[in-house]
């Protein structure tokens, strides 16, 4: 047994050795070769499903889905900031119920297949639900936040099916778990540049109802990657026995959340977003609206939300290649920190104090946005990181989908509580007279999660492990299932292999 560990780390270490570039080409071929490392260690069709998923459905699609949004609801259904907020928290419900698609991937196959049809089926219903909003002229808002809601629930589902892969090589390949998240983190960040780049263009040219329609094209994707999925087929599924695998996920789960090591820095994640307020609406509307604003055109939107991206990606890079191994308190601490200090730019825009140094808005804007994004970013890879170490054997999928709808049920706390503070503060499509102090109630709380860092565990989030008795499941007894299940090459079969 020894043996066989010491020839596979001489292995790995060969492997890093052949394809690790040296001295200055780390600067051209190091993302390169990054990338070959990945996709020989944990096979090339597992960088292409989350390169798909997240790159080009979520970060893409996602871009041009927000820019498109905000714009729908400003210019077509013709709502007020808060009332936006509120909507765009009822839109990301399906986000909140992560853990359902888990248990529906992780016990209920169709047809024999655990994977295949909840791509496939996800993928239509983005398609389908994106039509309706881009084809139907007088669409009443209920309908339209169905919509919404039904193409968000598409892009969940698929979401979670990579999450699984993401969490089950964390767990077999523990060395390499940061590298998979900053392969996620780096491939949203560049579809989101994209299509934020591009955003602004295509809803001056065709509108936001021409915008949904081509946010069809990535849904397809989806169904595609679906397709080409080569996945062993379950025979003999007993049905009978969902009941009681869900009811064993279940415990499986609550045995998990009941462990200081998880519920601890679980309650910090949502704590840490909840308090943060989310008024981006306000802003977004005095961005656009109002006259003593900079008034920006939808291109210009378009063009600073992908400045955005560009530090959402440098925040990744910086992770990867220098933050990765350090303290997570510490990167906490200053990060959190930073969130704070950092939102301080938004409350000189609002009161001008820019013009009063002499720098343009549309500068001043891109520098805060990117600067928010790259410490966003910071914040929480490593908490990324460390949910992909709490799940156990069996239910990564599941677990790993909880873990994220914790976070994300603290975005719509924030959400809302961000639309409550601009109604209460009486700020709408052309009043803004108390958007600055929305900014700084706002400023003030993002530091206040700095006293509950001792709920987080200390040390390198690389090197956390879950305790042993948690790492086994009775399914993993049972039934040995290959690694990377979930997306196997379609070469394999074509070969024969």
């Amino acid at each position: 047994m020894v043996e066989e560990e010491d020839t596979e780390a001489c292995s790995k270490k060969a492997l890093e050795d052949d394809y690790e570039p040296k001295g200055l080409c780390y600067c051209f071929w190091g993302p390169m070769y990054w990338f070959k490392m990945l996709a020989v260690e944990m096979h090339w069709s597992f960088v292409f499903g989350v390169v798909s998923v997240y790159g080009i459905n979520q970060g893409f699609g996602g871009a041009l889905a927000r820019i498109g949004t905000e714009y729908y609801m400003k210019d077509v259904q013709k709502v007020q900031p808060s009332e936006a907020q509120v909507y765009a928290g009822i839109t990301s419900i399906p986000w909140m119920i992560k853990p359902i698609w888990g248990l529906l991937t992780d016990v209920l196959p169709i047809m024999g297949y655990r994977r295949r049809p909840y791509f496939i089926l996800s993928g239509l219903l983005g398609v389908v639900s994106m039509l309706l909003i881009s084809l139907l002229s007088k669409l009443h808002l209920v309908f339209a936040l169905l919509a919404l809601t039904a193409g968000n629930t598409a892009v969940a589902v698929a979401d979670v099916t990579v999450d699984a892969c993401v969490a089950q090589n964390s767990i077999t390949h523990p060395s390499r778990a940061a590298d998979m998240q900053s392969l996620c983190a780096s491939s949203y960040s560049v579809g989101g540049l994209l299509g934020f780049s591009i955003s602004g263009v295509f809803v001056h040219l065709i509108g936001p109802k021409g915008v949904f329609g081509l946010l069809t094209v990535p849904a397809a994707l989806v169904s595609l990657v679906g397709i080409l999925l080569s996945e062993p087929q379950v025979s003999n599924f007993a049905y009978s026995e969902v009941n009681q695998k869900f009811l064993d996920a279940a415990k499986a789960m609550w045995t998990t959340l009941k462990c200081p090591d998880v519920w601890r820095p679980c309650l910090y994640m949502y704590l840490s977003s909840a308090v943060s307020l989310n008024i981006n609406e306000g802003l977004f509307y005095w961005y656009t609206d109002s006259k003593d604003g900079p008034s920006f055109s939808k291109e210009t939107v378009g063009y600073i939300f992908s400045m955005g991206a560009i530090g959402a990606l440098l925040g990744a890079i910086l992770y990867q290649n220098l933050l990765k191994d350090h303290h997570l308190r510490d990167m906490l601490f200053w990060t959190q920190l930073l969130f704070g200090l950092g939102g301080m730019l938004d409350l000189m825009l609002v009161q001008r104090m820019n013009l009063k140094f002499g720098i343009p808005d549309y500068i001043f804007v891109v520098i805060g946005e990117a600067v928010s994004q790259m410490i966003s970013r910071l914040k929480w890879m490593p908490l990324l990181v460390l949910s992909s170490k709490l799940c156990p054997v069996g239910i990564e999928g599941t677990f790993f989908a909880l873990l994220m709808s914790i976070d994300n049920i603290g975005g719509l706390t924030s959400t809302w509580g961000g639309g409550l503070l601009l109604h209460l503060l009486n700020v709408t499509r052309t009043k803004f007279d108390y958007l600055w102090l929305a900014i700084l109630i706002r400023n003030v709380l993002r530091v206040s999660p700095l006293c509950l860092l001792f709920l987080v565990p200390r040390g390198d989030p690389n090197s956390f492990v879950l305790p042993t008795e948690l790492l086994s499941s009775k399914e993993e007894t049972e039934t040995q299932e290959p690694d990377n299940m979930e997306l196997v090459s379609l070469v394999n079969s074509v070969d024969g292999r």
